[in-house]
């Protein structure tokens, strides 16, 4: 447990220090952008040595994965906030709402209904965003951009200040200083404050084009196993 805190820790502080740095080049404060710590596939282990090195969000795509790490932690840290960013089954939309503080990649609205029936039943209301794909990528989750505007305005009439956000991963192989660029735009139109962009490799990008949040795990926990 020391060695594996020990590399956590040392990995938080050099992300914290490279936000700082690129918010600092961006006319930014460091305060303004919420790192979220993207542990799936990372044991719970990773996640108290990420808890106890100060790290407060955490991201996990899969919700039956998460249910296995964090509902014992949230006594010992209530602060501690829990982000769904994979793609959401409909059929898991009530786990999430009871387990996520955020989700993270509400697409669709198939989706949306069965979000607004959990929240619902389970007297809980999360942070919520709409994921979009901007790349059009058929692989990947989320609403396209032609269709994000008309999306974005039904689940604002639906959700109210629950829908906080947009989120996307832009392609791979791209540039993704125009993907971002779109999303932050599109999020500045429809008055949401939280933008989610920016991964491991182009973080720093992305805050460097309006991102809130962005999404490390790779350069704090490793290579997944």
């Amino acid at each position: 447990m020391d060695n594996i805190y020990s590399a956590v820790a040392g990995n938080l502080r050099r992300i914290q220090d490279r936000i700082a740095d690129a918010a600092s080049r961006a006319g930014r404060r460091a305060e303004d952008i919420t790192l979220v710590a993207v542990s799936k596939m990372h044991p719970a282990e990773a996640v108290l040595a990420a808890l106890g090195a100060g790290q407060v969000h955490f991201g996990e795509n899969r919700v039956q994965e998460a249910a296995g790490k964090f509902p014992d932690l949230r006594g010992a840290y209530p602060a501690m906030r829990l982000h769904i960013i994979g793609g959401l089954q409909t059929n898991k939309a009530r786990d999430a709402v009871r387990l996520a503080d955020v989700i993270e990649s509400m697409d669709r609205p198939r989706l949306a209904d069965a979000i607004a029936d959990a929240i619902a039943r389970e007297g809980r209301t999360p942070d919520l965003l709409i994921q979009v794909n901007v790349g059009a990528e058929e692989q990947k989750s989320g609403v396209g951009r032609s269709d994000a505007d008309a999306f974005i305005i039904d689940c604002k009439a639906r959700f109210g200040a629950a829908l906080t956000g947009l989120m996307c991963i832009p392609p791979a192989e791209d540039d993704p200083a125009p993907h971002f660029d779109w999303l932050a735009d599109r999020a500045a139109r429809h008055g949401l404050k939280v933008v989610s962009m920016g991964m491991s490799g182009d973080f720093e990008t992305a805050i460097a084009h309006g991102a809130t949040h962005v999404r490390v795990g790779t350069a704090i926990f490793g290579t997944r196993g």
